[in-house]
């Protein structure tokens, strides 16, 4: 079986704190440094998702931009 081009899979172990580490190869990949603050999305059906950073910029960038008044 051909492994698709660009998608990749870890597994990780979940500490007594609830916390794992990131594998070195995927921080290399997704360019995750020390300090950096990650999305962190969950759905009950789909499960948890870590998307880009770019994605936690994008929706940043959104709704500081948003041009609708909450006044």
């Amino acid at each position: 079986m051909k492994k698709p081009e660009g998608k990749f899979a870890w597994t990780v172990k979940v500490g007594e704190k609830g916390q794992f580490v990131i594998p070195k190869e995927a921080r290399d990949l997704f360019d995750i440094k020390p300090g950096d603050t990650l999305l962190l999305l969950g759905d009950i059906e789909r499960g948890i998702a870590i998307p880009p950073k770019s994605t936690l910029i994008r929706y940043t960038e959104e709704i500081f931009s948003s041009k609708e008044s909450y006044e």
